[in-house]
């Protein structure tokens, strides 16, 4: 294997590298196994960083992905986003030949990414321990519902589940209605983040070591991660949080309020300073020394009360004009935006987060922008999803593994590919 950060891009020449300014994770190699959303979501992330990614689908069972979400034109809208950057290659992992190609690859690579049910990359002689005997430097990034280990490690668990046993459902809707979903498949995601982070984690202490090392995430433990101090609110007081609606429970003002046009905002002022600043905009100065609201703790115990003061005001306000005069106070607020209100906003296109990029059937394409921002090496979408399974099949194994056209048919021939 070359040095860390001196491996040349697949499709790109060495000097065609150092032509252009390098992102930050290029020279990196990743294998991203996996399907939908929380394996494929943390190559996407390296993949704008700079990351080599390729792309492996069973040849026989491509990823669900492909077409999820809206359709256009018979093309999946969340694909070309999920899989940006990817080069994209078929092998067939439940055949002896496939692992063996698998494991040629592993020497090339520096990542593997995976989310399968635990067990399923041993079943295949694909394990840890066995790929870092081949590459003693390789981290190897696995996902699942439970983690690697536990009672239970085995059992399937999808996004859904993992909001539910991290506890972030229970606490998410109303307190007269059932349990509600959020609107986007959070537990993958967050299953993602905290995925790159524990990699690049990884790969920075290999620098050191010079040895690489596995990467056990849990979706639910993702979500539990993010669950602020609801377990020693129990432990030491015991409180439950539950179910709250549009209010932080102990935390006021911070709810949705309607405007003239039956619009609703955010507002948040439960400092006691920003409270101050949205009495005045209110034109209700005395309000910031009632001793009913004067304290954080004596707004959170007049929570009710306070809240129907401030939605009596801003049922009299325009909604734009209600947002300006709080921005200019120095209140936090905000419109709940829909997809056409962000598409609108020029905070958005300010910070490049609609991107456009060409897809091969549809055209222009919008999608979510790089976060987070570099300010000296900035992440950068090349190119949109390989829009047909197995595209980069000649070029990747042809120039890693040294395959030619006759092996690459043969290998189609028999399905491997």
């Amino acid at each position: 294997m070359m040095k860390e950060n001196e491996r040349t891009i697949v499709g790109e020449t060495s000097t065609m590298t150092e032509e252009r300014e390098r992102l930050p994770l290029e020279g990196v190699r990743v294998l991203e196994l996996g399907t939908l959303l929380a394996g494929p979501f943390t190559g996407r992330m390296l993949g704008d960083f700079g990351a080599e990614i390729i792309k492996i689908e069973a040849p026989d069972k491509a990823d669900p992905m492909r077409q999820w979400g809206k359709q256009k034109d018979g093309e999946g809208l969340w694909w070309p986003i999920q899989s940006r950057n990817k080069k994209s290659v078929t092998l067939n992992l439940r055949t002896p030949e496939g692992q063996e190609i698998f494991k040629e690859l592993v020497k090339e690579a520096d990542i593997i990414i995976e989310n399968f049910r635990p067990g399923t990359m041993e079943k295949w002689n694909l394990s840890y321990e066995q790929l870092s005997e081949i590459n003693p430097k390789i981290i190897m990034t696995r996902t699942s519902g439970f983690g690697q280990t536990g009672p239970y490690s085995k059992r399937a668990g999808f996004g859904s589940v993992g909001e539910a046993m991290g506890g972030i459902r229970h606490v998410t809707g109303f307190p007269d209605r059932a349990p509600s979903r959020i609107g986007v498949s959070l537990g993958d995601t967050l299953a993602a983040l905290f995925a790159t982070i524990g990699t690049l984690t990884a790969l920075n202490e290999r620098h050191h070591s010079g040895k690489g090392q596995m990467v056990d995430t849990a979706i639910y433990e993702s979500v539990f991660s993010v669950m602020e101090s609801t377990v020693p609110d129990y432990l030491l007081t015991g409180y439950i949080r539950e179910r709250m609606g549009n209010i932080l429970p102990g935390v006021a003002p911070s709810n949705i309020y309607l405007t003239q046009e039956g619009t609703y905002i955010v507002i948040g002022a439960n400092a006691d300073g920003v409270f101050k600043r949205l009495c005045e905009a209110m034109g209700r100065p005395e309000l910031a020394e009632d001793p009913r609201y004067q304290t954080h703790h004596a707004r959170s115990d007049h929570m009710t009360e306070l809240d129907q003061l401030i939605e009596e005001w801003t049922k009299t306000q325009k909604t734009t004009e209600v947002l300006e005069l709080l921005a200019e106070k120095g209140v936090p607020s905000g419109l709940i935006y829909s997809a056409k209100d962000i598409v609108e906003d020029p905070q958005y296109a300010a910070r490049d987060m609609i991107i456009k990029t060409e897809h091969p059937v549809l055209g222009e394409f919008p999608m979510p922008g790089i976060v987070p921002k570099l300010s000296r090496t900035p992440g950068k979408v090349k190119h949109v999803g390989a829009e047909s399974i197995g595209k980069d099949n000649a070029a990747v194994y042809g120039k890693l593994l040294n395959y030619d056209e006759e092996k690459l048919k043969d290998l189609k021939d028999k399905q491997i590919i």
